[in-house]
C-alpha cells in the first residue's frame, strides 16, 4: 500500500495543457475513481503516475517517494505500479500461470517462489485451478481477471486501472464490480481506477475525483457528489442533473435559501453562509420535480416525451418560460403524458451551486 500525491502537476501537449496544475492526495489503502467525460485528461493523469510521461510542472510522490518532478523520472518498472488495461493485454500463446508470473520471470525469481506467488494471485481473484488454461478458452469476465492476477504478482502498492470494464457486456461489468470491490476489502490496496462510467465510479470508490477540460472540478464521496455538485458540469454530469438559472430571494436559514426558478418560489438546499443575489444556478434530480397540486405553485409546460422504465415513465417537459430547458420526472406507470400536451409540474426540492 502506498500514499499518492500529486501537487500543481499540469502536462502540455503542443501549447494545449491535457492536464492543468492538478493537486490530489490518495490516502494509504484508499480507492479513487477518476472521472470525466471523454478529453477531460483522466488517461494522460495515469500515464503520468505509472510513469509513461513526464510532467511539464508539479511533482509525484508515492509513498512518500517523489518519483516525477524537478530533476527527477523514476521509470515506470521502478515504481512499484501495477496496471489493468481494458483490453486486458494477455499474451495468446501463453497459459494462464505463464501470464501472470512473467513478471517474476522476468525479475529471475526462484521457480519455487514464482509458482507459489502465481498460485497465490490467481486463488486471490478465484481462478485457482486456471493457469494452465490459454487465454482464448476464458470469458471476458475471466480475462480480466487474469489481467488483474498478472498485476498483483509483483505486488504493487499502487494499482491503476484505465476503464477496465469498457470492454465488457453489461452483466460482466456489474459482475466485475464487485470483484474489484472484494478485491479491495481483501488487500487494502491503494487503487486509482480511470473511468468515463459514473455508474461504476459511484458502486466502487470512497471518493470520486471529477475532471474537466485538464483541471479537478471536485473531489468528494459519492453522496456528497450527487447531492452537493460544485459546479453547473458536476451538477449536469453526474446522474443528468438538470441545471436551472434562479433568483436568490433570501440568504441561508438552517442549510436552506429560497429561490425563484421559472416563475415558481422553492426552497432548496444550500451552503451555510449563502446570501441572496440576482442570479444563481440550481441542480435538480428527477425525485426533486412532480406533477403540481392543483391550484398550487408550479411551472406550465409541454410534454416533449415519456418513456415507459419499467414500474415507471420518465416523463421529459419543456417549460413554456424556457423550452430550450429540460425538466424530469418520474411517474408511476399508470399514469398517461402524451407528447405535446399541457402540465404544470412543481419543483419541490434542489441544490445551490456555489457562485464560482
Amino acid at each position: 500500500m502506498a500514499r499518492l500525491k500529486l501537487s500543481g502537476v499540469t502536462r502540455t501537449f503542443s501549447g494545449f495543457d491535457a492536464v492543468a496544475d492538478v493537486s490530489l492526495d490518495v490516502a494509504d489503502g484508499e480507492f479513487l475513481a477518476v472521472l470525466g467525460p471523454s478529453g477531460c485528461g483522466k488517461t494522460t493523469l495515469l500515464r503520468l503516475i505509472a510513469g509513461f510521461e513526464r510532467p511539464d510542472a508539479g511533482e509525484i510522490a508515492i509513498g512518500g517517494a517523489v518519483v516525477s518532478g524537478a530533476g527527477v523520472m523514476i521509470s515506470p518498472e521502478k515504481r512499484r505500479v501495477g496496471l489493468v488495461f481494458q483490453n486486458y493485454a494477455l499474451w495468446p500463446h501463453m497459459t494462464v500461470a505463464q501470464n501472470v508470473g512473467y513478471a517474476l520471470k522476468v525479475a529471475k525469481v526462484a521457480r519455487e517462489e514464482a509458482a507459489r506467488r502465481v498460485a497465490d494471485a490467481l486463488a486471490l481473484v478465484d481462478l485457482a485451478g486456471f493457469g494452465e488454461r490459454y487465454p482464448a478458452s476464458l470469458s471476458g469476465g475471466q480475462r480480466q481477471r487474469v489481467a488483474l492476477a498478472r498485476c498483483l504478482v509483483a505486488a504493487p502498492s499502487l494499482v491503476l486501472f484505465d476503464e477496465p470494464l469498457a470492454n465488457l457486456d453489461v452483466h460482466l461489468r456489474a459482475a466485475m464490480e464487485e470483484e474489484f470491490a472484494a478485491f479491495h476489502r481483501r488487500t487494502g490496496t491503494t487503487m486509482v481506477y480511470i473511468t468515463h462510467d459514473q455508474a461504476e465510479a459511484m458502486a466502487l470508490a470512497d471518493r470520486i475525483a471529477v475532471m474537466d477540460g485538464g483541471r479537478l472540478v471536485q473531489v468528494a464521496d459519492p453522496r456528497t457528489l450527487y447531492r452537493e455538485p460544485a459546479t453547473a458540469m458536476v451538477a449536469s454530469f453526474i446522474s443528468q442533473g438538470m441545471v436551472l438559472p434562479v433568483t436568490v430571494s433570501g440568504a441561508e436559514e438552517a442549510g436552506l435559501c429560497r429561490v425563484e426558478a421559472l416563475g415558481q418560489e422553492a426552497l432548496v438546499r444550500c451552503r451555510p453562509g449563502e446570501v441572496a443575489r440576482k442570479t444563481g444556478l440550481i441542480c435538480c434530480r428527477a425525485a426533486d420535480i412532480g406533477p403540481a397540486a392543483a391550484g398550487g405553485p408550479g411551472i406550465d409546460g409541454t410534454v416533449r416525451r415519456a418513456v415507459y422504465k419499467g414500474g415507471a415513465t420518465r416523463v421529459e417537459v419543456a417549460p413554456l418560460a424556457d423550452p430550450s430547458l429540460v425538466l424530469r420526472f418520474d411517474a408511476n406507470e399508470a399514469a398517461s403524458f402524451e407528447p405535446g400536451a399541457p402540465v404544470r409540474v412543481r419543483i419541490r426540492s434542489g441544490w445551490l451551486i456555489p457562485a464560482a
